[in-house]
């Protein structure tokens, strides 16, 4: 793509951008990141066709147009056959301070109007901040292109008088999701260990933290109070899974 032939327009440096990077993923077999790249550079390459007047630069930019497109359904293709088979697996490493990992940012792609029901495992659903996690993941559902209905919620009881504080904040939780139209059904387990996330679109997120893997913020009037994306995060792995059936809790 270096020598492209493109126009040195922003347009056009940005799809040589782009789609050298689909490239880069594409050999090193990174390929959900290989077929985002690839989707950008295609709708960058047919914003540069649009203005392009010359007939031969036309054509060759119909050539490259389908040759990129051809490799991006192949790649689509692929990863469609692996959900299928049950073999899907991405992984995403947070890194420790990193930002720009809110629920919204790392949950999105895998919601849309087929979600229905969704199943939490996470012991640690017990402290103040732990349960406002848990609301701003309800959140994220209720306010997504899913319809869902049901929410499942598996934790571990707290101990001692804080435990009237998780029963309560969780009974709120509950009421203000009926309001919603959302039931929310919550069980307790004293051996739970394991934390993940299921859709029943056949989605699996495991998250070594669960949901609290954010950073306490330095001031109640310090960035990332309330936007997470500005939120600095602590170290922790995401694995991403696809399953043709999520099993009930």
């Amino acid at each position: 793509m270096a020598k492209s032939g493109l126009g040195q327009d922003p347009e056009s440096t940005a799809a040589v951008t782009v789609l050298k990077r689909a490239v880069e993923l594409d050999s090193e077999s990174r390929y959900p990141q290989a077929l985002v790249c690839y989707q950008e550079g295609i709708d960058l390459l047919l914003q540069v066709l649009k203005g392009t007047k010359d007939n031969t630069k036309r054509c060759n930019l119909r050539e490259r147009i389908s040759k990129y497109m051809d490799r991006a359904e192949n790649i689509k293709k692929y990863l469609d056959q692996e959900k299928e088979d049950g073999k899907y697996h991405k992984q995403i490493k947070i890194e420790e301070n990193a930002t720009g990992f809110s629920y919204e940012s790392l949950f999105r792609e895998y919601l849309n109007e087929t979600v229905t029901e969704v199943w939490i495992e996470d012991p640690y659903i017990r402290h103040t901040h732990q349960l406002y996690n848990f609301l701003r993941f309800c959140e994220m559902l209720i306010k997504r292109p899913c319809k869902v209905k049901t929410i499942h919620l598996l934790t571990s009881l707290d101990e001692g008088s804080e435990q009237v504080q998780q029963s309560r904040g969780l009974k709120e939780i509950e009421e203000s999701l009926r309001s919603h139209g959302v039931l929310l059904e919550v069980q307790y387990s004293s051996s739970i260990h394991d934390r993940e996330i299921r859709f029943n679109n056949g989605w699996m997120i495991k998250i070594g933290r669960g949901l609290d893997y954010f950073k306490k913020p330095q001031s109640r009037f310090s960035l990332g109070y309330c936007d997470f994306d500005l939120r600095p995060c602590h170290e922790t792995t995401v694995d991403i899974f696809h399953k043709k059936h999520t099993k009930n809790i």
